[in-house]
């Protein structure tokens, strides 16, 4: 018999800690949701497939830091495949879901320090350019 008892918390109490902890911290880590509100609305048009109209906006605005010859936080936007695929946090589009897309987080400027392009990297993208991104993903992201 062990001369000694030690107390332990039951895995699932322990992992629901955890759990709560990381939330916590994720949330202090990333900052607030940012204000959807601020999304410019999703673009009107019909049939909006990446080759034909996002990939034009990415190789004009994107494709320096996130195109063929560099991938800063190993995303890449020179391919649909590449740009489904994400980066290092993971999928940026979700397909029929703009509003929850971190790519328009980005792009729509919603948050400061991951505003896309950064400040004195390029021109932001326009409300109109942003309603393109979100009609695509919200059609599919095809």
């Amino acid at each position: 018999m062990n001369s000694h008892k030690t107390s332990f918390l039951p895995a699932r109490v322990l992992g629901f800690g955890l759990t709560v902890f990381g939330l916590s911290l994720g949330t202090t880590l990333l900052g607030a949701s940012p204000d959807l509100s601020k999304i410019p609305p999703a673009s009107k048009k019909e049939g909006v497939t990446f080759a034909k109209d996002i990939q034009p906006i990415f190789e004009k605005s994107c494709f320096k830091c996130h195109g063929p010859e560099k991938q800063k936080s190993k995303l890449r936007l020179d391919s649909l495949a590449a740009a489904l695929k994400g980066g290092e946090n993971g999928p940026n589009v979700i397909p029929k879901d703009s509003a929850k897309s971190t790519l328009v987080h980005s792009v729509a400027r919603l948050v400061e320090d991951d505003a896309m392009p950064p400040e004195g990297k390029g021109d932001p993208l326009t409300k109109e350019q942003v309603g393109l991104i979100r009609a695509w993903i919200d059609q599919g992201a095809k």
